[in-house]
């Protein structure tokens, strides 16, 4: 089971940028897709972006296209959020999580800890 751990979070205004990285140990990075969510109190956990194993797709939420950009290095074992133009409905705690098949992400088969993201107006 591969164990994840997010950095990068913080406060920032809107308007300007984060990057989160997502370091994977413990299992064989490059068979897992790849994808970050985030959840805000009250609210369901919102699927903001994935990349496939060997990064030749990526997807993205309609709320953050544009403006955020999934990366990956395989040799590295990490994963990175680029966020810019950032707004203060992104506030969230951001999550990094891990599947060996990307066809459903409703139950990934790991999770990060989390990392919290404030965007102030």
């Amino acid at each position: 089971q591969v164990h994840l751990v997010e950095s990068g979070g913080g406060l920032v205004q809107a308007g300007g940028s984060l990057r989160l990285a997502c370091a994977a140990s413990g299992g064989r990075f490059s068979d897992y897709a790849m994808a970050w969510f985030r959840q805000v109190p009250g609210k369901e956990r919102e699927l903001v972006a994935h990349i496939s194993r060997l990064a030749l797709a990526t997807s993205y939420a309609d709320s953050v296209k544009g403006r955020f950009a999934i990366s990956r290095d395989n040799a590295k074992n990490t994963v990175d959020l680029e966020m810019n133009s950032l707004k203060p409905e992104d506030t969230a705690v951001y999550y990094c999580a891990a599947k060996r098949r990307s066809s459903d992400w409703a139950s990934p088969d790991s999770w990060g800890q989390g990392t919290q993201v404030t965007v102030s107006s």
